[in-house]
């Protein structure tokens, strides 16, 4: 059995798309997987399954259009990989404090993309990196870091322009899901 995130694009943002995160859950174990476990309104939902990756994100995508009527993109991480994520952050502590400093609201995100954007697409990100956002591209994600925050980021807007599916989730969030896949598993 193998830990999973699944991180829901664009729920409960704003009054749209709104999915309570009780039948968020009992929909996910009803499709038969296991120690499911949801994070905060956004969107998070840990589980255990038997199945890859692939399988199981069409079933979820699926799911939530027959439950809900909502169109929804879903990406997914292993506990591995959130563990990663998490653990091996591009941007120095340094960087970090800096922009903690001057940031109005949470300074580091992570865009977690379903899958490796076209190289173009990649190169022409830089265009909207500056003095106050910055960014480090590592696998398939995104690490932001924001000075100004995350609000009125061209950096962010163009992010969710690379050409695949993403969703992004702030550095407090992605520790705290770490941090519960780690009681999960122990």
């Amino acid at each position: 059995m193998t830990n999973y995130i699944a991180f829901l694009r664009g729920i409960n943002v704003g009054g749209h798309n709104k999915i309570k995160m009780a039948e968020l859950k009992q929909m996910f174990e009803e499709m038969g997987f296991i120690r499911v476990k949801t994070y905060i309104q956004s969107g998070n939902v840990l589980f255990e399954s038997d199945e890859k990756e692939p399988f199981i994100l069409k079933r979820i995508e699926h799911e939530i259009k027959t439950v809900f009527g909502l169109t929804i993109s879903v990406v997914i991480r292993t506990s591995t990989e959130l563990e990663r994520i998490t653990g091996e952050c591009p941007f120095s502590k340094e960087a970090i404090s800096d922009a903690e400093v001057s940031s109005e609201g949470e300074c580091l995100y992570v865009a977690l993309l379903l899958e490796d954007p076209p190289q173009g697409k990649i190169e022409g990100l830089s265009v909207f990196r500056t003095e106050y956002e910055d960014f480090r591209f590592e696998g398939r994600e995104v690490y932001l870091l924001f000075q100004k925050g995350i609000r009125n980021s061209k950096l962010a807007n163009n992010v969710q322009k690379l050409g695949v599916p993403v969703t992004i989730r702030n550095w407090k969030t992605m520790n705290k899901l770490t941090a519960l896949v780690k009681e999960i598993e122990a």
